[in-house]
Formats: structure tokens, C-alpha cells, sequence
């Protein structure tokens, strides 16, 4: 497993990420300890998690458990400084402050709450999972109209939000902090006030991508480049339809599917063909369609790391495995010309 400068977080990081926000729904802690396990002797150690989860669905009972896991595989294993941990704190409409918007206040008592749920003393990467304007993430994009934003009213926020984590970060309970379903407008602003201000400077961003989901390749990738800001890639197996699981419109027992029927509006008319198109290039070049997924998260010209889940051993093996697939010429010529046919299913 390969390691990779997190930007210009200082963090250290494998090339794979963990996603464990089935822990807590779709899987035990049993269950999310064998996983951790697994992952950590695979050299996977950056492992991403949030207040919120788990999802599917996401509940007011259960928000914070996935945490909870995570504290007590390190309650039972030790070795906190052999993961990189990155979290995030809840974004307003959401289970946890419905309503509320993220503020300093917000970020610091979130941050002390997943510490304690952690059982650590710091987090490697704190993220602010939605931006308080709003996004066109999540399908969202349909019927975005980024209008009535105040830029002075934002300036004053996000300022609030730094300078908050600027105390965290100097007693010690966060390394670094970043964004997850921003846009680009956002994400500069953000790095403006920390050059300017003199405080911390957004690390990363996480949001969706896959051969099905390409909004980042444009503007995203030349910040992304041009600002050493990697994506955190989430999803990149789509929500399992890259595997072909759900090929036909089927819905497997114990899926994500059978418990969020439309995958967050990702199932359309337009979906299974392109999904049919790259299990085709898989077949075609001898490549697993997972592993081929993740892999091409790898190979895109702004840094890429992929956050890869599983609800079972042989999954998260599987897609583990992607680490060690270099993806021809041939192959990624093969999915170019499949994108260009599909271009955004969803």
C-alpha cells in the first residue's frame, strides 16, 4: 500500500481510504472491528468517519455510533498513532442541531463530543461536512440556484469557523481541517481568509466521484491542482452499482439498495445502460469492476484518494485490492470513450 503526502496537511496517508459508515447499521461492531482489522494489515491507514453516521438511515438514535465503534477498536487495540482519523462535524438540515448551522460554537463542541465518542485526544482531519449556503451536491444540481448568498454574511462565518479551529488545532485536539461537498467558489473562498487571516487552511475536500459522478473534473481539478487540495473521493463504487450488483434493477437482501431504494436518487433511466457499459470494460480487459473503478479514481490528474466501504470482509478485500491494479492505456481509453456515451446518468 502506497502513502501520500495529504497536500499540505503534513498528514501522511495511505493511497486507500476506509469509509466505515455502515458501522452501527449495516454492520455490528463486530463486524466494524474485522474491518479495521483488516484494512490496518492491509496498510490502509486513513480511515474516514462523521457525527452523523451511521446512514441508511441515518437516525436520531443512532447518530455518533460509527464513532463509538472506532473508540472501541482503539479502546481494545491501541496504537492511535497508527491511523490518520478524519471526522466532520454535521451541517445544518441534518439529524444532529436540525437547523442550525455550523459555527465556532458548533465546531467546538462537535469536536469535543467526537472526541470523546473517538476515545482520543485528537483527530488527524476535521471536516465540515456541508457548507452552511447550501450545495448541489447529492443530485441537487438539477434545481441549484446559488441565489440570495451573502458574501459578507459567509466572510463572517467561515472567519468564525477558522479562527475556532486555529484554537483547536493549537491545543492539540485537531492536526487539520476540510471541507466535503463544497464548490469551488467555496473552497477559495475558504483558502483566501486562511492566507489573508493568518489561520488554518483547508486541507482537503471530500466529495462524490466515480465513473458515474465526474462533477469534480473541471473547475474542481484545476483548484484541486493548482491549491494541492485532494479529493477525498466518496463513493467511488457508486453505492455498489459499479460492482453490477444491482444490474437488471434487482435489489439483493441486505443491500444498501433494499434499505434506500432509489440510492439517493442515483437509480434512473439512464443508470443501468452506463453501468451495463463499464461492466463491459471490465469484462473486456480482464478486470475486476470494482477493482477497475477504484483504480481510476487513482489515475486522475488531480490527487485522488478513493474512500472505499464494504458490509463484508470479501467486499472490503476486494476493494482493498484495487491498490495494486494499474490500469492500461487501453482500458482507460476504453472508459474515456464509455464516458463520452454516458455522460451522467445520474
Amino acid at each position: 500500500m502506497k502513502t501520500l503526502t495529504l497536500g499540505k496537511t503534513g498528514l501522511t496517508v495511505s493511497e486507500l481510504c476506509l469509509g466505515t459508515m455502515t458501522w452501527g447499521t449495516q454492520n455490528s461492531e463486530a463486524e466494524g472491528h474485522a474491518q479495521a482489522d483488516m484494512a490496518l494489515e492491509a496498510g490502509v491507514n486513513f480511515w474516514d468517519t462523521a457525527e452523523m453516521y451511521p446512514v441508511n438511515p441515518v437516525r436520531a438514535e443512532t447518530v455518533g455510533r460509527t464513532e463509538e465503534i472506532i473508540g472501541s477498536w482503539l479502546a481494545a487495540r491501541g496504537g492511535r498513532d497508527r491511523i490518520v482519523l478524519a471526522t466532520k462535524v454535521a451541517g445544518k438540515g441534518q439529524v444532529i442541531r436540525p437547523g442550525e448551522p455550523i459555527s465556532g460554537a458548533v465546531l467546538r463542541a462537535a469536536c469535543e463530543a467526537s472526541l470523546k465518542r473517538l476515545r482520543t485526544d485528537y483527530i488527524d482531519l476535521y471536516q465540515l461536512h456541508w457548507p452552511n449556503r447550501g450545495s448541489y451536491h447529492f443530485r441537487q444540481s438539477w434545481r441549484y440556484a446559488p441565489a440570495g448568498i451573502d458574501k459578507a454574511a459567509e466572510t463572517d462565518s467561515m472567519t468564525d469557523i477558522l479562527t475556532t479551529a486555529q484554537a483547536l488545532v493549537a491545543e492539540g485536539k485537531i492536526r487539520a481541517i476540510g471541507l466535503s461537498n463544497e464548490s469551488t467558489w467555496g473552497a477559495a473562498r475558504w483558502l483566501h481568509l486562511a492566507e489573508t487571516l493568518g489561520l488554518p487552511r483547508m486541507g482537503s475536500v471530500q466529495n462524490e466521484y466515480s465513473l458515474l459522478c465526474r462533477q469534480f473534473d473541471t473547475d474542481w481539478a484545476e483548484l484541486s491542482v493548482i491549491e494541492d487540495m485532494p479529493l477525498l473521493a466518496f463513493s467511488p463504487l457508486a453505492t455498489g452499482l459499479l460492482s453490477g450488483k444491482y444490474a437488471g434493477d434487482v435489489i439483493p437482501e441486505g443491500s444498501r439498495r433494499s434499505l434506500n431504494p432509489d440510492l439517493s436518487g442515483r437509480i434512473t433511466a439512464r443508470v443501468f445502460p452506463a453501468v451495463a457499459a463499464y461492466l463491459g470494460v471490465a469484462a473486456r480487459h480482464g478486470l475486476d469492476p470494482c477493482q477497475m473503478a477504484i483504480a481510476f479514481c487513482r489515475t486522475r490528474p488531480f490527487p485522488t484518494i478513493p474512500i472505499i466501504g464494504a458490509t463484508s470482509l470479501e467486499q472490503l478485500k476486494t476493494n482493498i485490492g484495487a491498490a495494486g491494479i494499474t490500469l492500461s492505456s487501453e482500458v482507460l481509453e476504453d472508459i474515456a470513450e464509455t464516458h463520452r456515451a454516458h455522460p451522467r446518468p445520474y
